[in-house]
């Protein structure tokens, strides 16, 4: 739902609200000042609804994050309370000499009354966020489901019964090994990028260890094509058996070796992959190539932020700066 829109229905349900409270009001031809408490109250009401619709429940309505919810529905309480306390004992007072406690009215009744005035503000705030959210999770699934189909037709499309093609790969790795050294470890290393490749899990996700050497492959597969004139570093912390969606780094390694420059050493390409807790950090910066022909954007970043948003919605951070002579990606993942 576009955020336009979004908008527009707010204003039009707000507009029915507002004309539903004070429709009554000025057929029976009730003043302004007559109607100032209720005004000052429903105005604060929505500004309390749209401190929790915007700021509170998009933080805090999760399992993980109860007591700042609940700490953050008291602020909220509170803003009510001193807001109506400002607006209809102070200001009213200085400009049209009225309140609407008098000045004996109970501390404690004042903030009990004004609990009861806000908690419907809380509770309908918290609805339209959850249906909202509802509403986006069925859209994003039925996206999801659609691009599982597409994946998988074109997976059958282009099919040349891969399985047949790594037990070949490891017959030609065979042969190779009398021969030449080089020409078998090629063999070996692609014989593993496809055995990678192959390799399924139910929930679509492999360990990070597993991803490394998938990566470590595929450099070192580039490495015996350029070298000696091959400049990549490719660094590793806190790596283990943590888990995440299979071939999610690949793309942006992918993307640096197409477009980058690989034979400069003053400008190596830097690769450097970090875990610390359950947070995952990926930078990839290349210099960039001037003189290829092919300008398109690689595998697409598009495509790339696409598949994150359907996997890691709401646990992803994808940066990418470029100042004209290096190009940079950085990946930040709550796996």
């Amino acid at each position: 739902m576009k955020r336009t829109r979004i908008v527009i229905i707010h204003i039009v349900c707000w507009l029915v609200v507002l004309a539903y409270l004070y429709g009554g009001a000025l057929i029976k031809g009730i003043t302004l000042q007559q109607s100032a408490f209720d005004i000052s109250m429903n105005f604060i009401q929505i500004v309390e609804f749209y401190i929790c619709y915007l700021w509170v429940y998009p933080n805090f309505l999760k399992r993980d994050k109860i007591p700042p919810l609940i700490g953050s529905m008291l602020f909220t309480i509170a803003v009510f309370i001193a807001s109506r306390y400002l607006i209809e004992q102070v200001l009213y007072k200085h400009w049209f000499d009225m309140q609407n406690y008098t000045d004996d009215t109970p501390t404690s009744k004042y903030i009990a009354d004004n609990i009861y005035y806000s908690l419907a503000f809380l509770v309908m705030p918290a609805a339209v966020y959850s249906v909202e959210q509802n509403f986006k999770t069925e859209v994003t699934n039925r996206k999801l489901k659609a691009e599982v189909v597409k994946s998988e037709l074109a997976f059958l499309k282009s099919q040349i019964n891969p399985h047949f093609l790594y037990n070949t790969l490891n017959y030609v790795y065979s042969l190779a090994i009398p021969v030449s050294d080089q020409l078998a470890n090629a063999v070996l290393r692609l014989s593993d990028l496809m055995r990678y490749t192959l390799n399924e899990s139910v929930d679509g996700k492999v360990t990070l260890n597993k991803e490394v050497e998938y990566l470590e492959s595929y450099i070192e597969l580039f490495r015996m094509r350029f070298e000696p004139k091959f400049y990549v570093s490719f660094i590793t912390e806190g790596i283990a058996e943590q888990k995440l969606a299979a071939l999610m780094l690949i793309p942006f390694v992918e993307n640096a070796f197409k477009h980058g420059v690989l034979n400069d050493e003053q400008y190596p390409v830097r690769i450097k992959l970090k875990v610390q807790a359950k947070r995952l950090s990926f930078e990839v910066s290349n210099k960039i190539n001037r003189g290829q022909k092919d300008h398109s954007s690689g595998v697409g970043m598009v495509n790339i932020q696409r598949r994150l948003d359907l996997i890691y919605p709401d646990q992803h951070e994808l940066l990418v700066s470029n100042n004209g002579n290096t190009y940079k990606t950085t990946l930040i993942l709550n796996i």
